[in-house]
């Protein structure tokens, strides 16, 4: 299950710490990284996310502050340098708490328990299982079955996904998040926040963009990285 996050911490060196430490965790993405919780509730207002890691001593709104006024908020952990908070914190049902200095075998198991939540939370038996071939689309009144390999990427356009094959696109109301979640992570890798890529066919990599066929698909820093640590690199 791929998970999303926000990093909020008001110390820069903080910040830097726990991105490299989500650079390491599989199927992690980090979407935003904010200095106050003014700035995560700009980012809450217009982006769904899954997991805040969040500080508790913050410029103006304090990070149990954010907590307490904002409804429904995601899976919540919270990295702090104060011990005398966590009490607290689980009576806001907090998915963990963490003390600075964060260690990556402490953070893997935050983020597996944020999963595990998630998925109590939003049981999806629909998805399709590991090793399956094709999956089933709706398609105005129809059903479609289309072979996970003729997949070449998918689009995010608002509320709506665009598959794209060599030949045909099928429009389908569904969200990204949701559809991430239901594609076989081996085989499809989401490389900027509006697409998702078979990585089977990828033919080039330069830069900031995969080519696939003749079109040229935009990739984020962070997902580059995740996706050069999936290809079979020689050399």
């Amino acid at each position: 299950m791929n998970l999303t996050c926000f990093i909020i911490d008001d110390e820069q060196m903080s910040r830097l710490a726990l991105e490299r430490l989500c650079l390491k965790v599989k199927d992690l993405e980090v979407l935003a990284v904010c200095d106050s919780a003014e700035a995560a509730l700009e980012h809450l207002q217009s982006e769904s996310v899954d997991l805040l890691f969040l500080d508790i001593h913050l410029p103006g709104l304090s990070g149990m502050d954010l907590v307490r006024s904002f409804d429904p908020l995601p899976q919540v952990i919270f990295t702090t340098s104060d011990k005398e908070f966590a009490l607290e914190a689980y009576d806001h049902d907090v998915t963990d708490y963490l003390v600075k200095p964060v260690t990556l075998p402490r953070l893997l198991k935050a983020v597996q328990r944020a999963r595990q939540r998630l998925v109590a939370a939003h049981p999806n038996p629909a998805a399709p299982a590991a090793g399956e071939d094709d999956v089933f689309i709706k398609v105005d009144n129809r059903i479609v079955r289309l072979p996970l390999a003729e997949i070449l990427w998918i689009e995010a356009l608002g509320d709506y996904m665009r598959f794209h094959t060599a030949d045909k696109r099928y429009t389908v109301h569904m969200t990204l998040k949701r559809l991430e979640e239901q594609l076989p992570p081996s085989q499809f890798l989401k490389v900027h926040r509006k697409y998702i890529v078979n990585i089977s066919h990828i033919i080039d990599i330069q830069d900031n963009s995969i080519l696939i066929r003749d079109e040229l698909i935009p990739i984020s820093r962070r997902n580059r990285e995740t996706l050069m640590n999936r290809l079979n690199l020689l050399g």
